[in-house]
């Protein structure tokens, strides 16, 4: 499978949000076409709600596009749990806030990047296509 992470960045670049990007990006891949997408993931840009409070959306559409791909709750699980702790792993955690630094003033990882970070998780979950 070609790499499509460029795109989800691209998409965050016009105006989709974090969870939109990913998932749009892979929607073809679930079955899904892009509007129902972006439709379904729109409630969860900057942290749920704009919240803040919340998982990374970038990480929400991966893992919500990872369980349309799979289909089977098991394998999903063990997927979404991999993709959120390598994510932690790379940027100190998968908390909207936390990522932009609102609490201590150091951003650990830009939009952008987290998508960019989301998408790769997610193929790297991916079976071939």
């Amino acid at each position: 499978m070609e790499s499509r992470v460029e795109k989800a960045a691209e998409r965050k670049m016009c105006g989709y949000n974090c969870a939109q990007a990913v998932a749009c990006t892979y929607c073809d891949l679930a079955g899904i076409d892009e509007e129902t997408a972006r439709n379904l993931t729109q409630g969860f840009a900057v942290g749920i709600g704009g919240s803040m409070e919340a998982t990374c959306g970038a990480v929400i559409g991966a893992v919500n596009v990872l369980g349309l791909i799979n289909k089977n709750p098991q394998k999903t699980m063990q997927g979404s749990r991999r993709i959120i702790q390598s994510f932690k792993e790379q940027n100190g955690t998968v908390i909207c806030k936390e990522l932009k630094g609102i609490n201590d003033g150091i951003v650990k990882r830009e939009c952008i990047d987290c998508v960019r970070d989301a998408a790769a998780l997610l193929e790297a979950e991916l079976p071939e296509m």
